[in-house]
């Protein structure tokens, strides 16, 4: 069970604006879609979904290979074989998964703050603020 404000007050812990918003947010799924572009101010814990990281891990990958088709595709397939080979794998496939994600929630602009795939504030770049629009537009819906 969440602890209430005056419970918190009780044992003493630090109380501030930012951490009553956190608070009040942190049992949300919070997204932040944007990309390198739009660069947005998360706080940890927030999920940040680049639109354009699969195609910026990809140009990483093919600067690295040699102009040759065939040297190119040994060279790929023997860095794709080590650890950083299966990272940039794992990346690529996470990258791809948040745009999936993105487009499933129905974003039509960047920056997006998502809140439980359900509520969205487009253009801010301060999630802490995005939220505090959130949590201020679902107390006057109750």
């Amino acid at each position: 069970m969440p602890y209430s404000l005056s419970h918190s007050r009780r044992r003493c812990w630090p109380l501030t604006l930012a951490s009553l918003i956190i608070a009040a947010t942190a049992q949300a799924e919070t997204w932040v879609v944007t990309d390198q572009a739009h660069p947005v101010n998360a706080p940890a814990g927030v999920r940040v979904i680049l639109l354009d990281e699969q195609q910026r891990l990809e140009e990483q990958l093919s600067r690295a290979l040699p102009s040759d088709p065939r040297q190119a595709t040994a060279a790929a397939q023997r860095f794709l074989a080590s650890p950083d080979g299966k990272r940039l794998q794992d990346d690529l496939a996470k990258a791809q998964q948040g745009v999936v994600d993105a487009w499933s929630t129905g974003v039509e602009e960047i920056p997006a703050v998502v809140v439980d795939r359900k509520y969205v504030v487009y253009g801010e770049l301060d999630v802490p603020a995005a939220t505090r629009l959130i949590d201020r537009a679902r107390g006057m819906q109750r």
